[in-house]
């Protein structure tokens, strides 16, 4: 008879008899161990061939060249004209290029935005998290003084090493309601046997200012209510990871060992029968045999001693279950990565379109889920930044801007496009979805990395020069338009006539 209603409850089961694990909160059961945790996820992206290329690929993917600014003020909340603020949002992202392309953007002036966010992301990747203070810098070359620092998360500790307490949280401090009003940084990377001084000195510093402008952004991915800090997206498949390069590293040796036996060369006689027949001891007919060089060659008759013979050898390595094994322990690592076995592997030699297509179409779900996440934690309060520096100094006009700041800092992001597993027939289907209304040019092009008006605009301009050549061209949208433009221009000439 049961002992418990539910059978995952049993603790009489034999299957889970020793599984009993303990409840606690998300920061005890990060306590003690999450630098444990970030210490093995740097190991294996550094000597893991399949770790790094995992990593790659979703930062490839996720972020790849870099997010692009599409502003976009809510002109319902504003009450302004659309083209003014159409002409507003043109100067804004223009405004935003010239930082956001500079070093300047960093206070190490090393990295452009870009280069940050695919570090912030990698950093998340990675460690769980990242952090990045912001700083103002001014500087004669440049004309913003909004920039930020990433400071490596491990810097993130309580100071002087004290335990974790009702509102000190691993270098974080809340109140009880569980907001962050301080984090704790250490001055120096823990350990760093660069610094010959007191490395064990810690600052201080604020969420905010006194007036709500952010002082430090702490990106981090909360998998439970609590949980102040982050930790790598490798924790869950570590052991699948450990074991599959022990397995892998044993079975490459063991295959080179056996490749490098040709044949075995078998005495049936024992001790006694070598003595009679030599006349000799046992070890010293061995030392005659250290001096026997024999070299299998191919055609070749092998001399042998009397009484040997020659076993062909036949080896056992690779495994001939290897390769199904192997396939199988890394779909479950794409699993915890979620990241399909091709695309983990770069591999689409197995798959049809419809099987690629449709293994891509769920990675994407989660590469757009996690470009989302990093872009309202990183992108959106890093433009809400700038944004206010850059309306402070006069350099563009916004009304009532700190009454209708959310209203001002509206905006959407571009990512990498996803591409096509085959052009022809996903132009045709991007076709077919704007013909029937159920999608945009905006958002076709949006999926492909691009901005509909800055591709209107470039293909307005090679039309005009086409026909300034002289050239045709066979596409009926582009005549179409060619003729709008030549009835645009007569009817011009008449009304100046």
């Amino acid at each position: 008879m049961d002992d418990t209603s539910y059978k995952g409850a049993s603790l009489s089961a034999k299957e889970l008899l020793s599984w009993r694990p303990l409840r606690h909160s998300a920061d005890v059961e990060l306590d003690g161990e999450l630098s444990t945790l970030v210490a093995r996820s740097r190991d294996l992206i550094r000597n893991n061939g399949i770790a790094s290329g995992a990593i790659q690929t979703l930062v490839d993917n996720v972020i790849g060249n870099g997010l692009k600014l599409v502003s976009i003020p809510d002109h319902r909340i504003l009450g302004l004209d659309l083209d003014y603020l159409e002409e507003w949002a043109r100067k804004v992202e223009s405004l935003w290029r010239i930082w956001s392309e500079s070093v300047y953007c960093d206070a190490a002036r090393k990295l452009n935005f870009n280069s940050q966010t695919a570090l912030i992301f990698r950093s998340v990747i990675e460690n769980g998290e990242a952090l990045a203070l912001v700083l103002w810098r001014e500087n004669q070359a440049n004309q913003f003084a909004t920039c930020f620092q990433l400071i490596e998360p491990d810097r993130l500790s309580n100071p002087d090493f004290k335990q974790n307490t009702e509102f000190l949280r691993d270098g974080i401090e809340i109140n009880h309601y569980g907001e962050p009003q301080n984090y704790w940084i250490s001055k120096y990377y823990p350990n760093d046997y660069y610094y010959h001084g007191n490395t064990n000195s810690w600052e201080k510093v604020a969420a905010q200012t006194s007036f709500g402008r952010k002082l430090i952004l702490h990106i981090h991915h909360p998998e439970r209510i609590g949980q102040n800090r982050g930790k790598p997206l490798f924790t869950s498949i570590m052991p699948l990871f450990k074991m599959l390069d022990h397995y892998e590293r044993s079975e490459l040796k063991a295959s080179v060992v056996n490749a490098m036996i040709a044949a075995f060369i078998e005495t049936p006689m024992d001790s006694e029968s070598i003595a009679e027949m030599f006349g000799e001891s046992v070890d010293d007919y061995l030392e005659k045999r250290k001096d026997w060089s024999v070299k299998l060659e191919g055609g070749s008759i092998i001399p042998v001693f009397p009484g040997d013979k020659v076993s062909a050898f036949t080896p056992s390595r690779p495994n001939s279950s290897y390769a199904a094994f192997v396939e199988n322990v890394l779909r479950h690592i794409g699993t915890g990565l979620n990241i399909p076995l091709e695309l983990l592997m770069k591999d689409f030699s197995k798959t049809n379109y419809s099987s690629a297509r449709a293994s891509l179409i769920e990675a994407w779900r989660f590469f757009n889920g996690r470009r989302s996440w990093i872009i309202n934690y990183w992108a959106k309060p890093v433009f809400e930044l700038w944004l206010e520096e850059v309306v402070n100094k006069g350099l563009i006009e916004a009304p009532c801007f700190y009454e209708n700041k959310a209203a001002w800092c509206r905006c959407k992001w571009i990512g990498p496009g996803r591409g096509w597993v085959d052009p022809v027939k996903e132009a045709q289907a991007s076709q077919i979805r704007m013909e029937s209304g159920l999608s945009t040019l905006e958002d076709e092009c949006a999926s492909q990395g691009l901005d509909w008006e800055e591709v209107l605009m470039q293909r307005v301009r090679e039309l005009k020069r086409m026909k300034e050549l002289g050239l045709k061209t066979s596409d009926k949208g582009n005549i179409e338009l060619i003729k709008q433009e030549e009835n645009t221009n007569e009817n011009m000439e008449q009304n100046n006539q």
